[in-house]
Parts: C-alpha cells; sequence; structure tokens
C-alpha cells in the first residue's frame, strides 16, 4: 500500500466518525456505553470536530511524499499510539462496553500503518 492509498483510508475513517459524533453524539455515546449528559454529548462533539480537522488534514496531505509527509506521519503515530492506549484502558476499565474494543483496533491499525511509513520506506528526497 502507498502512502497516498493509506492517508485516503485514514481521512474516511475519520470524516466518519467525525460526522457521527458531530451529528449523532447521543447515539454514538450509547454505542461504546457511554453517558449522554448535556456535557458528554458538548465533549463528543469536540470529538468529532477534532476527527473533522484530522479527517481533512489527512485528505489534503495525500498527495505528500517523502520528506515532506514526515511531520504527519510522526505525529499521527504519536497520536493513534496514545490514542491506542486510553482506549485499551477505557475497554478494560469498564467505561466503554465491548464495542470499544473496536476504537482499540482503529488505533492500533492505523499506528500500524504509521509505524510501516515511518520505520519502513525511505523518504525520498
Amino acid at each position: 500500500m502507498n502512502l497516498r492509498t493509506f492517508l485516503t483510508i485514514a481521512a474516511v475513517i475519520a470524516l466518519v466518525y467525525a460526522l457521527g459524533l458531530i451529528l449523532m453524539p447521543a447515539f454514538m455515546a450509547t454505542t461504546y456505553g457511554l453517558g449522554t449528559s448535556a456535557s458528554e454529548i458538548l465533549l463528543a462533539r469536540y470529538f468529532g470536530v477534532e476527527l473533522l480537522v484530522l479527517g481533512v488534514i489527512y485528505w489534503l496531505a495525500k498527495d505528500f511524499t517523502g520528506a515532506n509527509a514526515r511531520p504527519l506521519i510522526t505525529g499521527s503515530l504519536i497520536g493513534n499510539i496514545v490514542g491506542a492506549y486510553f482506549a485499551l484502558m477505557g475497554t478494560l476499565g469498564g467505561v466503554m462496553n465491548a464495542v470499544g474494543w473496536s476504537a482499540v483496533a482503529v488505533y492500533l491499525l492505523l499506528a500500524l500503518g504509521f509505524v510501516y511509513f515511518q520505520f519502513m520506506t525511505a523518504p525520498a528526497r
């Protein structure tokens, strides 16, 4: 898989989750076993906005190559590792229900993709 394809997939994942969190925050929250208080809905929407930003960045950066893509790859690798950790802790700790494993899987798969592009491919100069 090349970087363009991977960033396109990452963009679509981020944008789909963003739309769900922004437009249907209560549905998304209850799907993961989270609460639906006014503050929790607000936080879900804030998270959706950040995923919207990330999805747009991935989409616009899909044509980056080599060294131009390095900061995006490095930052995304770190973010997805941290996201996987918190999704894992939330799922194991019972904060999220069994659907929380899907969040763990998404973060881990994206992290693995960014590991590949960070360490396994040489940047074009």
